[in-house]
């Protein structure tokens, strides 16, 4: 069964998390112990984050300047299958324009139809540090509907050369895509960004996973507008529990994202990380609790720095 297919299934409120790629020259024991942590509450799938090649310039003895290429998360396609083989549960890479060419995305795709993993989410991604607005790699794409077109030509057996593949009925991907219900900070507005959404959906995406929100209101009238616009697909609430003091800044600074006031009023009252740690857990339980209360399908919990914050949380809430 798809995660497409377990999502749209009769089941109690799920959750799923996801993993980094370890850093260049760092080993997979560490993804292996977050899944370890959280395996024994049954989550039903984990997710793979791919992270763009960034591009700088390093000054040479004689004063020029050499452009240089630094991937400093590689091994997303190795990872998902590892995860896969050592723990027999469904693993949903992301695959992302950012930083890829049309070309190199194909040979991620080729690589995992072979090895079984059919299961994506499917992102832009982000901008290159120091870009004021997203460049898509020589020959990449410029928008994620257009890696989804891709990945449709794909399941059809048609390559970028004009090469038919065979045999691609029992390896055609499902995919789902990003969500913004306090809308993407590009979108001239909540209108724009689900038209968006719906050519998405129409090349299809069968399933919606949200930026992380902090106020479930948000997220519940963020689905009735896509219910009321015709798009029928699961909607996933992300959930991020606060961790660090830092993030009373850089949350809303690199998302975009408002707090409700009560948050933003106990954040203000926290003076360590671990005063931080202990709130982001209780809010997050609060919310994970309304949401299963909600009967949505799942819940999908972003990790990054805060894998023992989320054990409190699924332990309280599973």
């Amino acid at each position: 069964m798809s995660v497409s297919e377990f999502l749209t299934s009769k089941h109690e409120t799920a959750f799923s998390f996801e993993v980094l790629p370890p850093l260049r020259g760092k080993g997979i024991d560490q993804v292996y112990n977050t899944i370890e942590r959280l395996l024994p509450y049954n989550p039903q799938y984990i997710n793979i984050t791919t992270h763009r090649t960034d591009i700088s310039f390093k000054e040479m003895n004689d004063g020029r300047f050499q452009r240089v290429y630094e991937h400093k998360r590689p091994g997303t396609v190795a990872i998902a299958a590892a995860i896969k083989s050592k723990y027999n549960i469904p693993t949903v890479p992301h695959v992302i324009c950012s930083g890829y060419s049309a070309t190199e995305l194909e040979n991620e795709l080729i690589d995992l139809s072979y090895l079984g993993i059919t299961d994506l989410i499917v992102l832009r991604g982000d901008r290159a540090k120091g870009e004021n607005s997203f460049t898509p790699a020589n020959g990449g794409h410029l928008h994620a509907t257009d890696l989804c077109k891709q990945i449709k030509d794909f399941n059809q057996g048609n390559l970028i050369d004009g090469t038919t593949f065979e045999n691609i009925k029992d390896r055609q991907f499902s995919f789902g895509v990003a969500g913004y219900p306090e809308k993407h900070e590009e979108a001239m507005n909540l209108n724009t960004d689900l038209e968006y959404l719906r050519q998405k959906v129409e090349l299809g995406a069968s399933y919606i996973v949200t930026q992380m929100f902090f106020d479930n209101k948000k997220y519940f009238n963020y689905v009735q507008r896509l219910r009321d616009a015709g798009i029928n697909i699961p909607v996933i609430p992300g959930i991020k529990p606060l961790t660090s003091l830092r993030q009373q800044s850089i949350l809303p600074n690199t998302f975009h994202i408002d707090f409700p006031d009560e948050l933003a009023s106990e954040f203000l009252k926290c003076k360590t990380n671990d005063e931080v740690k202990s709130l982001g857990i209780e809010w997050a339980i609060t919310q994970a609790k309304e949401l299963k209360a909600a009967n949505v399908p799942s819940l999908h919990f972003y990790t990054m720095n805060a894998t023992a914050s989320i054990e409190e949380i699924v332990k309280k809430v599973y």
